[in-house]
């Protein structure tokens, strides 16, 4: 059975559903999956066989105790299957700009620290502008209107695709599984059934 690490940090929650989402994706899948957020215990990353770690942008940065950790184990992490959910509110918009801007912050986390993450998926996230005190509510909805996002501030938005998230999980386990298939001593007994 493959056993996987989800790391996260989450603001306002949006993440902390993606990371079910994604949980329950790959418990369906056969895997023994620890959810952890980020800051609150330190698991070995020899311990896992993958490592999906989930965090959001805000102010253009993603939170420090998932960095703090990337920082600490990135040599483990470039050793094994590991994946970045980035949540934002860019992925809204579909110009080169935006990409180019994703593209920077998501490398501003990953290579000070050395990390290369095996696969990094950009997910959108949510307003929950009902939620929010009053100077987020006016930052986001700022955000909001050069993203493409909702701007009526009495109601929340949720942007996640919820299918392509557990598509995404799925197939990450279908890598690790594919990676472990091939070794030097030759193939190796599959953990999961992909047909399921």
């Amino acid at each position: 059975m493959l056993r996987i690490l989800v790391l996260y940090g989450t603001t306002h929650g949006q993440t902390e559903k993606v990371v079910t989402a994604i949980d329950n994706a790959l418990i369906d899948r056969g895997c023994d999956v620890d959810v952890i957020a980020a800051g609150t215990l330190e698991p070995d990353p020899s311990d896992y066989d993958g490592i999906i770690f989930a965090a959001s942008v805000h102010g253009g940065r993603f939170q420090d105790a998932v960095a703090r950790w990337v920082s600490t184990h990135a040599a483990e992490l470039n050793a094994k299957p590991t994946a970045f959910v980035a949540v934002c509110l860019g992925v809204l918009r579909q110009d080169e700009k935006a990409r180019a801007d994703l593209d920077s912050v998501i490398h501003g986390f990953t290579d000070p620290p050395g990390w290369q993450p095996t696969f990094i998926k950009p997910v959108a996230g949510a307003l929950l502008y009902t939620h929010y005190d009053l100077v987020t509510r006016w930052f986001m909805r700022r955000i909001a209107a050069k993203t493409g996002g909702g701007t009526d501030t009495s109601r929340d938005y949720v942007y996640t695709d919820w299918e392509d998230v557990r598509a995404f999980a799925s197939s990450f386990a279908d890598a690790i599984v594919k990676r472990s298939a091939v070794t030097p001593d030759g193939p190796q007994p599959i953990a999961i059934n992909a047909a399921s």
